[in-house]
């Protein structure tokens, strides 16, 4: 590849890069932190109690249709969820005729539904990285789905831009300036580069039915009635069934547990949902726990008054095997403990892979100042900024939002709100810093914060919750110790950052004085 289109690749990557990167660094951030979004539930939710083994399929569905029915005797759709390593209790759910949707989560060994705070928990970290918030969700998923494509440009220039690709997955070189943060830049890109691909071409993917509506209308209409004709075809997926009007006792939802274990084996059932329930239309969705693989898991329908077998929503058919796929590989559901840590540290990689990106472009224009004797332009102190509020800002961000969550009143009306609140509010609060202070001051007061906000947060669990980290170790609560840990490794490598600053600082005022010395007369 000759060096002169290499070169006309420098402008693309850069650019492709600078001008989203900001809004990439808050998707990659938390989109990482969804990986483990059913962890930082519980962690968040710590009513729930700990819980290493559970009663029998069978035993939790009669507590759970009991309790469906104290509460929701007239419940258009009942959905009930099944613990597993991961959710260690037991959910139901239901619409009533409003409409409205309601949740409980019930203790599997009694049924007794559990008091738990009002929160946003993982799931909104989760989906903010492609919901965003305070937006409407359509413009959002364009939004995001335009940073992914930009995204993937700086991503294949980037390949091609770097002529030793893979050599530049073993240099790096320490205390050099700009090189140590090209290499950075390189090394983090180069490690998980696969990852980087996947997860960007995978995302543009999952919104493909927001940014290419016209082929959907093409074949199938536009408005609600071809969208649903298209969603029914592409996910194979049976007609629903409207309610009949006719009132018919549905089947005890026993039998068709029993069905599908017979089928699947014990303890494989995911969850059991009930379409039009106490009518002859009843449709029973029985769903099998995901099995490892990055097809759709297998569910079963059924007539839920006769109890007869209605179909099977199998693995998807043509090319919807291939989007399934990607979806199932983006969102990591089928990975198991060790897999599931990979995918977050190779997020992590490509967070810092944007970061080093955005800071090497400022410090390649400060240094040509400098050399230049040139006063720093507009623009690149405009992004300066953006970076210390975006690079530490937002882990400060999200730092309150797990503090908010421990220290909100638990009475609090509008509790999860108030806690998405605090998690934004923080983070303007940082963009001030950094347009107020001086550069290296904003970088060192900001890192001090999030060192401070990371390292105490399991000392605030602990005196706020009875979930401390030497209780969490010594019950064997491994979810709640590894959040307190990992809480502890966030603050201290933003406490190294402060010392990297503050050396930084003061080598600069080194060599001021000496120049000032040198200058001085004899």
């Amino acid at each position: 590849m000759s060096r002169g289109f290499r070169q006309t690749m420098v402008p693309a990557h850069t650019w492709a890069g600078l001008t989203v990167g900001w809004m990439l660094y808050f998707i990659f951030l938390t989109g990482t932190a969804g990986y483990f979004d059913t962890e930082i539930d519980r962690w968040m939710r710590p009513e729930i109690p700990f819980a290493e083994t559970f009663p029998s399929r069978a035993e939790m569905l009669m507590r759970a249709e009991k309790r469906l029915g104290d509460v929701a005797p007239d419940a258009h759709e009942t959905w009930i969820f099944f613990p597993d390593k991961r959710s260690p209790f037991l959910e139901v759910s239901w619409e009533n005729a409003d409409h409205v949707w309601h949740e409980e989560m019930l203790d599997p060994e009694t049924g007794a539904p559990i008091r738990v705070r009002d929160t946003g928990g993982g799931q909104f970290l989760y989906q903010l990285h492609y919901r965003l918030h305070y937006l409407p969700p359509v413009l959002a998923f364009w939004l995001v789905s335009a940073c992914a494509m930009f995204m993937l440009v700086a991503i294949c220039t980037g390949v091609i831009v770097h002529k030793k690709i893979f050599a530049d997955l073993f240099t790096f070189r320490p205390r050099k300036g700009q090189r140590s943060w090209l290499d950075a830049h390189n090394v983090l890109g180069v490690t998980a580069l696969p990852f980087h691909l996947m997860i960007t071409y995978s995302g543009l993917v999952f919104l493909m039915f927001t940014t290419m509506p016209v082929l959907i209308n093409a074949f199938y209409g536009s408005g609600p009635e071809g969208q649903t004709r298209f969603f029914i075809d592409a996910l194979s997926r049976p007609t629903d069934s409207p309610p009949a009007g006719v009132a018919a006792q549905t089947r005890p939802l026993t039998e068709f547990l029993s069905e599908a274990e017979r089928r699947w084996g014990e303890g494989s059932v995911r969850y059991i949902s009930v379409e039009n329930a106490g009518d002859v239309n009843a449709v029973v969705e029985v769903n099998r726990s995901a099995s490892g693989g990055l097809g759709t898991a297998e569910t079963l329908l059924f007539h839920g008054a006769t109890g007869e077998r209605r179909g099977v929503v199998d693995q998807p058919a043509g090319a919807n095997v291939l989007r399934v796929a990607l979806l199932n590989l983006h969102e990591g559901l089928f990975a198991d403990t060790v897999l599931r840590w990979l995918y977050f540290l190779s997020g992590l990689a490509g967070t810092a892979m944007i970061a080093t990106g955005l800071h090497l472009w400022t410090v390649k224009r400060r240094q040509k100042n400098t050399s230049s004797g040139t006063p720093p332009a507009i623009g690149l102190s405009l992004v300066e900024r953006l970076n210390i509020g975006t690079i530490v800002g937002l882990p400060v961000g999200i730092a309150a939002y797990f503090w908010a969550n421990r220290l909100l009143p638990l009475e609090m009306d509008g509790r999860a709100a108030w806690e998405i609140h605090t998690m934004f509010l923080t983070w303007v609060a940082t963009f001030a810093v950094a347009a107020w202070r001086r550069r290296d001051g904003a970088w060192l007061e900001l890192s001090g914060l999030a060192a401070a906000a990371y390292g105490l947060l399991p000392v605030v669990n602990a005196v706020a919750t009875d979930r401390g980290l030497i209780v969490s170790i010594a019950r064997g609560d491994w979810v709640f110790a590894a959040f307190d840990l990992a809480a502890v490794a966030v603050g201290l490598f933003f406490l190294l950052l402060v010392r990297a600053v503050r050396r930084k600082r003061l080598q600069a005022a080194t060599g001021r004085i000496s120049e000032a010395a040198m200058e001085a007369p004899g």
